[in-house]
């Protein structure tokens, strides 16, 4: 099982117990200052289901419409889904004010209900919810089988006879060419009615001045009707005259037929075309029905079970084994295994306790928790997730607005050139059945919806197969956006690191009673007794040796220590303690210093030498160094430094293969910041970055003409996000980089950037195939159907073929978008073995790598033995040799600046206004490797902090921004 540490999901708000500021800050959010954050989009916004659009004329009509109502934005319309997003000032905005102008352009509108309805699950439990895609293509599929029961005798009494078909006696014949027309009228007129949307709609659009496609289909097939009966009239005036040879003619040039096929084609074209359009809303389909539908809650002494909409904040929740959690809350009382991969990402389920954040819709594997409720409805993890994909989905990326600017006018172009057809073919003496013919051609051959479908479709389900994939793009824009990205900045901290120290390294001396049997058994008894010294520490390099001494007495079978006597903690410097009859001391090189382990004069002295040039080493590498003394005399040096995460070194490598240059930002020292940037593989870092500076160096890279993106996840990378052309947040940061960017990643995992614009990508690529289709097909059937070909090469279309090539090009648009549902990144699909290898081992529920809580094994800490005799002898010979002469001295002035502690810096303050503020400030700033006191002056709005000498102002800025304040200057 996997006892990873139990932390809020992705998105949530940082909450009461658990934060996710890595200052380990236990307020509240309401505790701490507001940070705010210039957002890249207008926070406000309604969402309307739209009524009676059917093209992208509609579309462009009701945007146009909205964009004049006072206090309007922003508003995208999006014809997939039927819906409208608005962005408004809230001020002057009226949701009924935009009603009304959506029903002044001749559709209908309608207030959707907030994210957290749109959450809930079917009411009866275990149906399946039938979505709107579904309940519309249902009905569609009902009127084109009605249609069709009527059609296909039409088309058999209309050219049974041409296909040597017999016809009963009264319809055979010149003579019966009455009847015969007659009984078209009859087997015409129900697939009219059954269809007469398109009629209602289509002149309900001229009326309005706004032809739409439903405009062109009811002009095409009402020609066609008016032409017919007007026929039959002429065949009762020829039938009384016994006008044979004009009844012959009449015979054959009904045309109730085209009427009836093209409206039963395009409703065939509308039923594919909607049942593909269901497929475009799977993955949010399937978001929504991960929260259950009820909930068992604590009410006046009794266990109830009520809907989910019902639960409130506060409410205790009983969530039983095998069940999903409902909300978001903290246990209170039991403990469980909560499997959180339909948030998360996380395969194997997490431990949770009394006191631990759960989020809803995950899954107790087993045991009995009762849950406080925090966040529900709306507020709840699930909603956010929800309404961040509809919003994508429902937005406008830029490459839509040339099919905009298209539709706007396609219609009445289309109308013209229909007409145009009709007179000159009339003019070049064809007859009235010829022109008609083509002119009907001509209207309903033209397809608008492919055009207005070609992008939203797309944005739908990538931003949906981003989603399955854990990338919540926030906007079509964003998605676009991404695709011509040419540089990638990576803050360091949490998103290429982990975001928290690890041993790596350690320096002992081998005792000769040991020498000839297990040296290495030394190294790992001396960790043992680190971690044991750091117990009950909340210091984040305390946790490390804690947890490191932990394994190591586990794996190494290590007897059990005595216990803890006289334990002292020395702020910002280390700890002092005895066991059994000895003195320990485990701190810093200035905390050695102090109690003499540590001297001038020593540094040249075999018994401290190579553990200070060790240290030295360490430090070169960027690495955090932390000394153990027994009874004065140092025994070990321990290395410890924020590693990579494991997927770090491909996301850069795949980041490069796309052709994208890589920039690591940090505040960290030029050493830390070498180490991580070469083990990674970057292109280029920058170190000792100021959090403004990251903007700025974001800011540098956009002057010189680069499009870039910014990932990372602090409340100091917020500027930059901002300032990006695409920001990207870890999904595990802070609320602040989650507002500030276009993309987040839920799992955390750096890969995620690199499959979010590969996903980019291919998602703008299918958006070309599909508009190049819409307009393609246009560009050769409009003129096909208006007879351009005929005198060169006789050929023509008849109307009903021109009708399904019609919908036929909608389907295709669609189909092809559903392409994107097979999407796979690069990384999964052609990963090394061991990602293979980790993927089995998770689903046989067990791990392949040492790792059991997301932290390394001791397997990765490298153990290097040290021995008196063969340390003085190789000091002899360096000390003799004038290189040997100024690494002494180097190691002489790294312990004279320790000791004389030369480093104090004031650093000024804002935000703070209570004791509380004065001591979580103190608290971040002690918690910075290598500042050894830290002092907050609360009126003065000041802290006094002194450090070791390798603490840089980005790092005392970090901390301080992380723990929610700001950092006006910083004076030494």
């Amino acid at each position: 099982m996997n006892q990873t540490d139990s932390k809020p999901a992705a998105l949530t708000l940082q909450p009461d117990v658990k934060p996710l500021n890595r200052t380990g800050d236990k307020r509240s959010q309401a505790e701490r200052p507001e940070q705010t954050v210039a957002a890249k989009t207008p926070d406000n916004a309604w969402r309307f289901d739209v009524g009676g659009m059917t093209c992208a004329a509609c579309q462009v009509r009701v945007e146009k419409a909205v964009a004049k109502v006072p206090g309007v934005k922003q508003v995208a319309v999006n014809l997939l889904t039927n819906s409208m997003q608005v962005h408004f000032d809230p001020e002057t905005a009226d949701a009924t004010a935009i009603v009304a102008a959506v029903d002044r352009a001749g559709y209908s509108a309608h207030l959707k209900p907030s994210a957290a309805a749109a959450a809930k699950p079917a009411a009866l439990p275990g149906r399946r919810a039938e979505t709107v895609q579904q309940r519309e293509a249902r009905q569609i599929k009902r009127r084109f089988w009605t249609s069709a029961a009527f059609t296909i005798p039409l088309l058999i009494v209309a050219m049974g006879p041409m296909l040597g078909m017999p016809l009963p006696t009264f319809l055979s014949g010149t003579a019966n060419t009455a009847n015969y027309a007659f009984l078209q009228l009859l087997l015409t007129l129900p697939v009219i009615v059954i269809n007469r949307n398109f009629f209602v709609n289509g002149f309900k659009a001229l009326r309005h001045l706004a032809p739409n496609m439903d405009s062109l289909v009811a002009l095409g097939a009402g020609a066609a009707l008016a032409y017919g009966i007007l026929t039959i009239f002429r065949v009762n005036a020829a039938t009384a005259t016994q006008d044979m040879a004009t009844l012959m003619q009449l015979h054959h040039n009904l045309y109730f037929e085209s009427a009836a096929t093209i409206l039963t084609l395009i409703t065939l074209g509308k039923f594919l075309e909607a049942r593909s359009k269901s497929h475009t809303t799977d993955s949010l389909t399937a978001l929504m029905r991960l929260a259950p539908e009820t909930a068992l809650v604590e009410r006046g002494g009794q266990t109830e079970e009520i809907p989910l909409g019902q639960v409130k904040s506060g409410d205790i929740i009983q969530v039983k084994s095998n069940s999903r959690v409902p909300v978001d809350g903290v246990i209170v009382s039991g403990s469980s295994a909560v499997d959180e991969s339909a948030i998360t990402g996380e395969s194997l389920p997490v431990d949770k306790h009394e006191g631990d954040w759960v989020t809803g819709a995950t899954m107790n594997t087993y045991g009995f928790i009762r849950v406080e409720a925090r966040r529900v409805g709306e507020d709840s993890t699930l909603a956010k997730i929800i309404r961040l994909v509809e919003d994508a989905g429902g937005s406008k990326a830029p490459i839509a607005h040339l099919a905009d600017k298209i539709a706007s006018v396609f219609v009445p172009v289309v109308m013209g050139l229909a007409l145009l057809t009709l007179v000159v073919w009339l003019l070049l003496g064809y007859g009235w059945s010829f022109a008609l013919n083509l002119a009907i051609a001509v209207l309903v051959i033209s397809c608008p919806c492919a055009l207005g479908l070609a992008t939203p479709v797309a944005l739908m389900v990538g931003t949906g197969r981003g989603a399955s994939e854990g990338i919540l793009i926030k906007s079509g824009e964003a998605l676009e956006t991404a695709h011509g990205l040419q540089t990638v900045v990576l803050d360091k901290t949490g998103t290429l690191t982990e975001g928290r120290p690890r041993v790596t390294d350690i320096y002992y001396r081998r005792p000769d009673a040991v020498a000839a049997t297990r040296p290495e058994r030394e190294g790992w008894r001396l960790l043992q007794l680190a971690g044991l010294l750091e117990q009950g520490s909340e210091h984040p390099l305390a946790r490390a040796l804690t947890k490191a001494g932990q394994q190591a007495a586990l794996s190494q079978q290590l007897p059990a220590l005595p216990e803890v006597r006289q334990f002292t903690a020395h702020s910002g410097l280390g700890v002092t303690a005895a066991l059994g009859q000895q003195t320990y001391a485990l701190g810093n090189r200035r905390f050695m210093t102090a109690q003499g382990a540590v001297s001038l004069a020593a540094a040249g002295s075999p018994d401290t030498a190579d553990f200070l040039a060790a240290a030295s080493r360490y430090e070169n590498d960027g690495k955090t160094t932390v000394f153990l003394a027994v009874d004065g005399q140092l025994q070990a040096v321990f290395g410890l430094a924020d590693q990579l995460r494991p997927s770090s070194v491909q996301a850069v490598q795949d980041f490069q293969k796309l052709g994208l240059e890589v920039v690591m930002l940090t505040g960290d020292k030029e050493g830390s910041a070498r180490a991580i940037a070469k083990q990674a593989g970057v292109d280029r870092y920058v170190a000792e970055v100021m959090p403004a500076d990251k903007e700025a160096e974001v800011r540098r890279l956009q002057a010189e003409g680069r499009k870039v993106a910014m990932i990372g996840d602090g409340i100091n990378d917020a500027p930059a996000l901002v300032r990006a052309d695409t920001g990207i947040a870890i999904g595990a940061g802070t609320d602040v980089a989650l507002d500030a960017a276009d993309i987040v990643l839920m799992h955390s995992d750096l890969r995620d950037a690199v499959t979010a614009i590969e996903l980019s990508r291919a998602t703008l690529r299918n958006i070309k195939e599909n508009l190049f289709w819409a307009f393609i097909y246009n560009v050769i059937g409009i003129p096909l159907a208006a007879g351009v070909w005929y005198a060169a090469f006789h050929l023509l279309l008849n109307p009903m073929f021109a009708a399904a090539a019609m919908s036929l090009s909608s389907v295709f648009v669609v189909t092809n978008a559903l392409r994107l549902t097979r999407f796979k990144p690069a990384w999964r699909r052609f990963g090394p073995p061991e990602e293979q290898s980790r993927k089995q081992a998770a689903q046989a529920g067990r791990s392949a790598s040492p790792e059991t809580d997301g932290d390394a094994g001791i397997d990765q800490i490298k153990l290097e033995a040290g021995d008196r005799q063969a340390a003085t002898t190789e000091l002899q010979a360096v000390a003799a040799t004038p290189v040997g002469q100024k690494q002494i001295q180097s190691i002489k002035q790294t312990s004279r600046k320790e000791a004389l502690n030369m480093s104090k810096k004031t650093v000024f303050v804002e935000g703070m206004s209570c004791n509380h503020c004065r001591m979580a400030v103190e608290k971040a700033l002690s918690a910075v490797p290598g500042v050894s006191q830290a002092k907050v002056d609360l009126a003065a709005k000041q802290a006094k902090v002194e450090t070791d000498g390798s603490v840089t102002d980005a790092a005392l800025t970090a901390a301080v921004t992380d723990a929610g304040y700001s950092v006006s200057h910083i004076e030494a």
